[in-house]
């Protein structure tokens, strides 16, 4: 199993939203790097849900419940979604401030490379992220 994080803005689309739908397809990814983490992720995956720009924290974990496929958004064949459902909402938020806090955090992918909108996230990181958020795995 891999972990990844993947970024919204909660007036766009919120985890509470994401919760009611209770499946999303995760479009409009316009970078490349982030395109190549949608394709990377296998079906059973778990990603962290980050609130951005508002609220700046994950908020929950969601998980693949469908690999790539043409983003139905463009007729370019170069850009993928994604389909995910929520897994789990963590009980204590984990801000950005926590985060670049912690020593064994302030070098994720979301500090270092803060404008990818779906990056890696590492086993240890993710068991972090979890902890702090009242999730045991």
């Amino acid at each position: 199993m891999q972990y990844w994080l993947i970024k919204s803005e909660p007036v766009k689309y919120s985890w509470n939203q994401f919760l009611k739908d209770k499946k999303a397809v995760w479009d409009g990814v316009r970078n490349y790097a982030a395109r190549n983490n949608l394709r990377a992720m296998k079906k059973g995956d778990l990603a962290l849900f980050y609130h951005s720009n508002e609220g700046l924290n994950i908020v929950g974990i969601a998980k693949v419940i469908k690999e790539h496929y043409q983003d139905p958004t463009t007729d370019e064949a170069a850009w993928l979604v994604v389909d995910f459902s929520p897994f789990k909402t963590l009980k204590t938020p984990v801000s950005l401030q926590d985060i670049k806090a912690d020593p064994l955090l302030k070098h994720m992918d979301l500090v270092r490379l803060s404008r990818l909108s779906v990056s890696i996230v590492k086993e240890d990181e993710f068991l972090k992220i979890c902890d702090l958020g009242g999730i045991k795995f």
